[in-house]
């Protein structure tokens, strides 16, 4: 059995805990940095001559080494670790290897801002999670956002769902990847409660390596790519900085509050395929951004107030 987890910041049993006002800055700024990978995936195929899942590999194999070099320089080292944690971080590489397989196939079937939006899933499975850890019902006001959250990710959806059959199929291998993330973030925020987030991520990236390039060589992809730039800014903006972020403020934020910062993507990602691609952009999507805000809002994480007395 785990030991339950602290989901009230800001964990004051983790000294290496920071201020949860950076913690909230890291978590969007993550989000945005992670919603520009449908981007990255299309130009790895496109440019770099691979396939999709082929790109998730690159992904995690040069990003790796980068990050083992991270947990050295910024004095994070991994040290002894028991055989409960080497094997929940090995299970969380194949569940991130199995999420970037899924989504990365989904984002070639489907528009920008879908793959985004279905592959965030997560952001109604995490905080459900974290409910049930906690053993506590959502607040009024966490409730509100929950329901502004969700309405502003259907007209989201509204804007930029197709009725087709190739949509349909990208749309589901997207949802199975937000479930497999969600299973990813779960794993990561027990190692969190022992770890720090650099030799956290990692770990998890090397464990993951693997099972991406069988997954690869199992689809008949072609591996080496002609062209390095997508795979090298996957690597770097997606893995290292989006991931890095988001495995920090997952040792500092409650699952809500990641969960609802999950739906920032599809906002983001919306806006570079309507730049890029000429994806349709509408007033609708502005709403449903403005609606996702607010709930954002609604459940930002505040400063504890000091103790008197």
């Amino acid at each position: 059995m785990h030991p339950p987890v602290n989901l009230t910041p800001p964990f004051k049993d983790r000294p290496y805990a920071k201020p949860v006002r950076f913690a909230f800055a890291a978590l969007l700024i993550g989000n945005i940095a992670l919603a520009f990978g449908p981007l990255f995936v299309r130009m790895a195929t496109d440019t770099g001559g691979i396939g999709p899942i082929a790109a998730g590999f690159w992904r995690l194999a040069l990003a790796a080494p980068m990050l083992l070099l991270l947990t050295r320089a910024t004095g994070q080292p991994i040290g002894r670790m028991s055989r409960t944690l080497w094997a929940m971080l090995a299970v969380s590489g194949v569940l991130f290897a199995g999420d970037l397989a899924s989504w990365h196939l989904g984002i070639m079937h489907t528009t920008l801002a879908n793959s985004t939006l279905f592959g965030n899933s997560t952001s109604l499975i995490f905080p459900l999670y974290g409910f049930i850890a906690a053993r506590a019902w959502p607040t009024r006001s966490q409730g509100v956002a929950l329901l502004l959250a969700a309405g502003g990710a259907a007209l989201l959806l509204g804007r930029s769902y197709q009725l087709s059959t190739a949509n349909v199929a990208g749309d589901l291998l997207c949802l199975l990847a937000g479930v497999m993330y969600a299973g990813y973030l779960i794993v990561l925020e027990r190692a969190r409660s022992t770890l720090r987030p650099w030799p956290v991520l990692a770990l998890s990236t090397v464990a993951g390596t693997l099972p991406m390039l069988l997954f690869a060589m199992l689809m008949g992809e072609a591996i080496l790519p002609r062209d390095w730039t997508a795979p090298i800014m996957l690597a770097i903006i997606s893995q290292v900085i989006g991931q890095g972020l988001m495995i920090y403020a997952l040792g500092n934020i409650r699952p809500l509050v990641i969960g609802l910062a999950l739906l920032t993507q599809p906002i983001v990602a919306a806006t570079i395929g309507y730049v890029v691609f000429g994806e349709t952009l509408g007033a609708l999507d502005i709403v449903g951004a403005v609606a996702i805000g607010a709930a954002l809002v609604l459940v930002r994480e505040r400063r504890p107030r000091p103790a008197t007395g």
